[in-house]
């Protein structure tokens, strides 16, 4: 699932942004409010993470803009205050959560988890290719019944195969999109991943699901 943060902290930007990435998410990072609503355009999120205080536009006009144009993308509030009137504020605009800093990681992603629970009970949390299934929101991967423990860069890259299943996805495309990177042809860390995704949930299996289109990248998807 694709979570953006919009935090002007640079610190406190890269500290979730890494964690939540380590945690399976594919997330990007805006250090403003008007490049966060524009980054919302652009790209369909599961969640947002906005701070309240941005330069540019604060996070209040940030999410009435949001509302404006989607009621069904979580919101969490994140801000400097603990200000019960800076709460009804927020819940009054549109705010699915709101947490005051310093906060516990560990809480944000419980209340993470629980916000794109419920969004899951609506627009389905399971990704399935044949005898293939993905709990997105437990992330578990079992095929056949059997449970593959994937690292979370391998949860993110057969995520990001899942959900374009039938597509060819060149290298660049999944180098972007699961290491957030430019593709280098100098390197094979494309071609690493892939083969040991491979190995957990290809072998041992009569159907393979990952395949290599020559000379254009790779696609996921079941073959008769």
């Amino acid at each position: 699932m694709k979570i953006l943060i919009v935090e002007d902290e640079v610190k406190l930007g890269k500290y979730l942004k890494q964690g939540l990435d380590e945690s399976g998410f594919s997330v990007d990072l805006v250090d403003n409010g008007i490049g966060g609503l524009h980054q919302t355009e652009e790209v369909d999120y599961d969640l947002v993470l906005l701070d309240v205080m941005l330069p540019g536009m604060n996070g209040w006009d940030v999410l009435k803009r949001l509302r404006l144009r989607t009621k069904y993308l979580p919101v969490i509030m994140l801000t400097a205050r603990d200000d019960v009137a800076d709460r009804v504020q927020g819940l009054e605009l549109g705010a699915d959560d709101y947490m005051s800093k310093p906060f516990s990681f560990c809480e944000l992603l419980a209340r993470i988890r629980n916000q794109l629970r419920d969004k899951g009970s609506t627009d389905g949390s399971i990704l399935t290719a044949g005898d293939l299934e993905f709990n997105l929101l437990k992330r578990k991967v079992k095929r056949s019944g059997d449970t593959i423990d994937l690292t979370a860069k391998e949860y993110a890259l057969l995520e990001f195969l899942l959900s374009r299943q039938g597509q060819v996805l060149s290298k660049s495309q999944i180098a972007s999109q699961v290491w957030d990177i430019n593709f280098d042809s100098d390197t094979n860390i494309i071609e690493v991943a892939i083969k040991r995704l491979r190995n957990k949930i290809d072998n041992g299996f009569s159907s393979p699901l990952i395949h290599t289109v020559r000379g254009m990248g790779y696609v996921l998807e079941l073959r008769s």
